[in-house]
């Protein structure tokens, strides 16, 4: 439950928007989905569909370490 203060203040419009960021924020800090997953309380495979666009953001850096370990 939301404080009276709390309530007052556009946080509390859409809760949503608070849950969606807190994903968003794990998903960009590099913590595997799985785990996102599960502290979201959803499936990996809901996860993916929804938040794709975060996960595709760290597909550079991801190859540059796959490069690192590889040589190249």
């Amino acid at each position: 439950m939301f404080t009276a203060e709390v309530l007052a203040t556009q946080l509390a419009k859409r809760p949503y928007d608070l849950r969606h960021a807190a994903v968003s924020t794990w998903l960009n800090g590099g913590v595997p989905p799985t785990d996102v997953a599960e502290w979201a309380g959803q499936l990996v495979e809901i996860l993916f569909r929804i938040y794709a666009t975060c996960l595709d953001k760290g597909t550079g850096v991801l190859r540059r370490r796959v490069s690192v370990v590889l040589g190249y």
